[in-house]
């Protein structure tokens, strides 16, 4: 999935309009992107305007107990893992980045 920032936002300094997103995950209907600082952080939805709306078939998607949804590729699904990777965990930061560059080599960014 990929998407675009809608319009500037002062709460979010680190994204930029128009400039295209890869979402790696979704949590809690949160989408989980790299920032213009190339950081995974989370941001609400409603932000983006979706540009290519599909999702790699090895997400994993849950509901969580409110319907919200939460989906991950399998090595990023794990409970406790973006802690591991903030924490700067060795195991957590490989495993990311090699998922993640995986997805952007797929990407289609328009």
């Amino acid at each position: 999935m990929t998407v675009k920032l809608k319009r500037r936002n002062a709460q979010y300094p680190d994204l930029t309009p128009g400039h295209p997103y890869v979402v790696i995950g979704i949590e809690a209907d949160d989408l989980r992107i790299l920032n213009d600082h190339g950081r995974p952080y989370l941001y609400p939805a409603r932000l983006f305007e979706v540009t290519d709306p599909r999702e790699p078939e090895d997400w994993i998607t849950e509901m969580g107990e409110d319907g919200e949804r939460y989906a991950y590729p399998p090595p990023l699904n794990e409970c406790g893992f973006f802690e591991d990777f903030f924490d700067d965990k060795a195991e957590a930061v490989v495993t990311f980045w090699h998922v993640v560059n995986q997805r952007l080599a797929t990407a289609s960014v328009v």
